[in-house]
């Protein structure tokens, strides 16, 4: 018999989030899923405007039933993002609990990349539905907002250190994307007992080889360079202060071209300091695409880069870049510290420099860009074969499945 699923997370689909994949997978498993979630507006922090003409279009995914409840978008400030993030606790706890009053679930499951605060609508869902909860975190709070220089002030940070504790002490099974962040949440009062490593894999999308995918239309004018590409979020964490050091020390070498794939908070300043700089030859920002066109990227590059600023908190992390990129069977190239780093280099699968060195960066992208093609294909191979051995997608799901499934008739007594 299939569980009645209800997730509620922040981002989904058309956001490109794995929250998406889980949610195909279960319903090809036959379970029964509700997504609670806000208007689409991430990472460009409009709502966007295919939901905004015509929202009733976004109410069904791969046979899931999505409510939505309204948020304010994002933007691109600090206040605005803060006001974001309130606006879903508001109308997850107001509009999601009235769209939801006459559903029953066996378990909440919650997406928690940032804010942690989306987990609050689900916390009192958990209450008011008498169903467990189980929490797959992406990141920590409140580290991570004070290592990007969202939030500085101690006092605020204390009070979310709280609230964290709070959310995890009343979780009754949490996630980790990282082993590294096990202690971090232990800290915060998750139960030993029910945490456990789940990490991210790579999305079906990026399963195949890229042999019989053809170059996307936006890269043909750039064949014939060493193409180092970079697909994601365009913001503070990722450190494009040392990426665009990095290019100011090649920028001679007319040979190798940086293409930047994805839209963020700091876009505007990145494209602002390429045409400040000088570097438009050497730097190329492709916009953003949707997840299924990525492949046709790839198979235009010779290189895929993975940063992450130089803080504690980062080097806990393993960004879900990693293992999409493994799949590709391309090379990496690397500037980060901790977990991340430790799997390129575990695998073979890339040349990785410390965080936040733009200088050994560039000297990393000279190497790779001087290696033998043969080299850079063996390194590809090699993280391939990590990836579908560390990262399995139907071992983790299926995994997934068993811990939900655990909780299957200790829950959904209430339907208010």
């Amino acid at each position: 018999m299939g569980l009645r699923i209800l997730v509620v997370t922040q981002y989904f689909w058309p956001e490109n989030f794995r929250v998406n994949d889980l949610v195909s997978d279960w319903i090809w498993r036959g379970h029964e899923v509700t997504v609670l979630t806000g208007y689409p507006n991430y990472p460009e922090g409009r709502i966007y405007p295919d939901f905004a003409a015509n929202p009733s279009q976004f109410g069904d995914y791969c046979g899931a039933k999505v409510i939505r409840v309204p948020i304010l978008p994002r933007g691109n400030t600090n206040f605005r993002m803060v006001l974001n993030y309130l606006s879903f606790v508001v109308s997850g706890l107001v509009m999601g609990s009235l769209k939801l009053r006459r559903l029953r679930f066996d378990v909440i499951f919650v997406f928690q990349t940032s804010p942690i605060t989306a987990a609050l609508p689900a916390l009192w869902l958990r209450l008011v539905k008498r169903a467990p909860m189980v929490m797959w975190i992406l990141d920590l709070w409140p580290e991570s907002i004070s290592a990007v220089g969202a939030v500085g002030s101690k006092l605020v940070l204390r009070w979310v250190a709280r609230l964290v504790t709070f959310i995890y002490h009343n979780c009754d099974r949490i996630l980790v994307q990282s082993r590294a962040f096990m202690p971090n949440v232990q800290g915060h009062g998750g139960d030993p007992e029910q945490i456990r490593y789940f990490p991210n894999w790579a999305e079906p999308t990026f399963q195949g080889r890229l042999d019989d995918v053809e170059v996307a239309p936006e890269l043909v004018p750039h064949l014939g360079a060493f193409n180092i590409l970079y697909a994601g979020n365009i913001g503070f964490a990722q450190d494009f202060p040392a990426i665009l050091a990095a290019v100011e020390v090649l920028r001679e070498r007319k040979d190798i071209r940086w293409l930047i794939l994805g839209d963020g908070r700091v876009a505007d300043w990145v494209r602002s300091e390429i045409k400040g700089r000088g570097l438009e030859d050497n730097v190329k920002l492709l916009g953003a695409y949707p997840l299924d066109r990525m492949p046709s990227f790839f198979k235009g590059a010779q290189a895929l880069l993975m940063t992450l600023r130089q803080e504690p908190i980062f080097a806990l992390t393993v960004p879900g870049k990693v293992q999409s990129y493994m799949a590709s069977s391309l090379p990496i190239l690397g500037m980060l510290d901790g977990e991340g780093a430790r799997i390129i280099l575990e695998a073979g699968a890339g040349l990785v420099c410390p965080a936040g060195q733009g200088e050994l960066l560039a000297e990393q992208v000279r190497r790779m860009a001087e290696m033998k093609p043969a080299e850079r294909e063996a390194m590809g191979e090699r993280g391939r074969h990590y990836n579908a051995r560390e990262f399995n997608r139907e071992s983790l799901l299926n995994a997934l499945e068993s811990w939900l499934t655990d909780f299957q008739g200790k829950g959904g007594t209430a339907a208010s």
